[in-house]
């Protein structure tokens, strides 16, 4: 595990990450360590990289406010590429390091990178809870459906009957669907982009960053080496246009230039024929809608064939977020206690209502 030093807040309004002074406009060099980075050719983390390290100087932030905590796998190398702080943490662990992180520094802006394996097996428990407790982080949670670091095996996102070297005779596990565990968890945002489509991919990160709360973007990823074209079908434009399922806030949600999803007769969601098709059935996507019951519905209209695969914001909306509440509570207890927490009787809180004398 390498841990750097954060040090304390510095000068400025805490209670927001430091914006810069009117200084010159940030680069993507900027926010490029001076280390090269090292995945295999044709990796998708590639283009992540690039997008993100692009994306990050629209933000205004000083990077000395801004962390990325990694936990284990090809996506966590991500820290050491970027010229912020970060931590290359522990196996799953990134979420409740992250939690800790952006609970004690109100003045930072805390990102999670991980993969399907990192996030989905071991770090299945700390992710849920996370997005249960609607902490203001930004989780990237990179997908190619596949254990990389370790060289092949199949991951919580593999599909069904998937031969790797630890399923020979084929996987008869039942994948995660990412987004439909984020939403069943109520997270606040939930997301879809590929590693592919800069331009989309941009464009969730910006709506992610804005975000106060657990943000989620899963990220469709390319594994050259171990699981090499598993996005291929939407990732080709002429079957992406008949395929991916565009979810624009406000919108009809439609498929390609010719279909729509609308409800059938029992109220399920089905792709249909956009000419002749019922205005009144049709779905208008609803990012900010407070029950998050249609996004999952949304985003179960994945099947193992990609006939459909819903890319996009599936939800978006706000809640207090965990590490607001704490700070809040917290300076409840100190403006009781008349100073702060350091002049508190912990005698008194050590020897409250719930202690006793043993012999």
């Amino acid at each position: 595990m390498t841990i750097v030093n954060l040090g304390m807040p510095g000068a400025g309004t805490l209670g927001v990450p430091h914006l810069l002074d009117e200084d010159p406009k940030q680069s993507k060099k900027d926010f490029s360590s001076d280390m090269e980075p090292r995945w295999c050719a044709g990796c998708g983390d590639y283009s992540i990289l690039a997008a993100v390290q692009g994306f990050l100087p629209e933000l205004g932030l000083k990077r000395e406010n801004i962390v990325f905590v990694s936990g284990i796998g090809c996506s966590s190398r991500f820290p050491f590429y970027m010229n912020t702080y970060g931590m290359h943490s522990i196996h799953g662990r990134a979420p409740a390091i992250a939690t800790g992180l952006a609970t004690a520094r109100e003045d930072l802006s805390v990102w999670v990178v991980t993969g399907d394996g990192d996030a989905l097996s071991i770090g299945g428990n700390h992710l849920i809870h996370a997005i249960r407790r609607n902490v203001n982080l930004k989780i990237l949670l990179f997908n190619n459906r596949i254990y990389g670091l370790t060289k092949g095996q199949y991951s919580p996102t593999s599909e069904l009957g998937k031969v790797t070297k630890s399923s020979p005779f084929g996987s008869v596990d039942r994948p995660f669907n990412p987004a439909s565990l984020a939403l069943g968890a109520e997270a606040t945002f939930v997301a879809r982009t590929m590693d592919t489509d800069r331009k989309h991919l941009t464009t969730v990160l910006r709506a992610a960053a804005e975000h106060r709360g657990t943000a989620l973007v899963e990220i469709y990823q390319n594994c050259p080496i171990f699981n090499d074209g598993a996005f291929e079908l939407i990732k080709d434009r002429e079957q992406a246009e008949a395929r991916i399922v565009h979810l624009i806030d406000g919108e009809p949600v439609r498929v390609g230039a010719d279909k729509v999803v609308a409800r059938d007769d029992s109220g399920n969601l089905a792709v249909v024929a956009a000419k002749g098709a019922d205005l009144s059935r049709v779905v208008i996507h609803d990012a900010g809608a407070d029950d998050p019951s249609l996004a999952f519905q949304l985003s179960r209209l994945e099947d193992p064939t990609m006939a459909h695969m819903p890319m996009g914001i599936f939800r978006n909306v706000s809640r207090p977020s965990y590490d607001d509440q704490v700070r809040a509570q917290i300076g409840e207890v100190v403006t009781k206690a008349g100073g702060p927490a350091t002049d508190l009787d912990l005698s008194g809180l050590l020897h409250g209502k719930d202690t006793w004398n043993v012999g």
